[in-house]
This record gives structure tokens, C-alpha cells and sequence, in this order.
């Protein structure tokens, strides 16, 4: 993994192998890399064992992440997320099926927290025009009234509500 100039790391108790791995898995263009291990050092710190996992470098979506095995000190909150741009509805269902799968939840407007407590936005491409690149205000009304009663984007709905129907 080559840094880049920003890399999101997460924290994970004990399952960042497997987040990795779940993640590559869901999106395209991604790819895991070598585990580092916790040592006698890093493990007498922390408290973990001296041969666990202790990152994992990741790529998802040509998005560098490093996934960091340490500990149950802290948690995902729904104070950070990450958008995943949908084109269509068979990606919103795709996106959608596959974090909230095993255990995932999900809540309203499009987010949903993954099987290991990650928020995300899966977000239609229509959403995003009708919200945030239109310069019409009753267009915007009208999207955030529809969406505001959604769960998973419906982007039929959203087309609907942009057009005024």
C-alpha cells in the first residue's frame, strides 16, 4: 500500500482481517494486503498477543484504507460514514444488500450501519443532482420530502419527486 495523502484507518476490536476481506469483496477495483502482527513490544503496549493481526492495508474502490486491530476500546459511531455513488437502482440494491447482509442495519435515508458497525450512504446519482447541484429550491423540497420517508433510496420515487409528479 502506498500512502496517500489521506488514508482513512479503522479501528476494530479483533476483525480487521475479516472486514477487509468482506469489503474487498463487495466493491470493485479493490484488493487486500499484507497483515502486519502485533510483536512482543506493540503487544506488551497494547494488551493485545504478541502474533495477532495488527493492520491490515486494504483497497476498495481504488480507496486506500487501513483496517487496525486494536482492541474494544473504541467504537463506529454514525458521526462518520462514507457515500457510495450509485448510478442506478440495481447498485443502490446491490450496495444496500450486500453491507446489510450478516448483520448489518439499516436506518433511514439511505444509511445503513455494516455487520461490523460502519455507517454508509448509499446514495443514487439522482439524489445527489436533485439535492445538491440543483439550484431549484422546490425541486429540492420536493426530493427531501420523498427521501425523508425512505429507508433504502427508491430512485423511481426520487425521479418522481424531481419532476414534480
Amino acid at each position: 500500500m502506498t500512502l496517500q495523502k489521506i488514508t482513512p484507518n479503522l479501528w476494530f476490536a479483533d476483525r480487521a482481517e475479516e472486514a477487509a476481506n468482506f469489503y474487498a469483496s463487495v466493491f470493485k477495483d479493490s484488493k487486500v494486503g499484507t497483515p502486519t502482527h502485533y510483536d512482543k513490544a506493540s503487544a506488551e503496549v497494547s494488551g493485545m498477543k504478541e502474533g495477532e493481526v495488527l493492520t491490515v492495508p486494504f483497497t476498495i474502490a481504488g480507496q486506500d484504507f487501513l483496517a487496525l486491530n486494536g482492541g474494544p476500546v473504541f467504537h463506529f459511531t454514525e458521526a462518520v460514514s462514507f457515500i457510495i455513488d450509485c448510478k442506478d437502482q440495481e447498485e443502490v440494491d446491490y450496495f444496500w444488500n450486500a453491507l446489510t447482509a450478516d448483520g448489518g442495519q439499516e436506518s433511514v435515508c439511505g444509511w445503513l450501519k455494516d455487520k461490523f458497525g460502519l455507517s454508509w450512504q448509499v446514495t443514487p446519482r439522482v439524489l445527489t443532482e436533485a439535492m445538491i447541484e440543483s439550484a431549484d429550491s422546490p425541486t429540492k423540497e420536493r426530493v427531501m420530502k420523498a427521501m425523508l420517508k425512505m429507508k433504502k433510496i427508491d430512485v423511481a420515487a426520487i425521479e418522481r419527486a424531481r419532476d414534480g409528479e
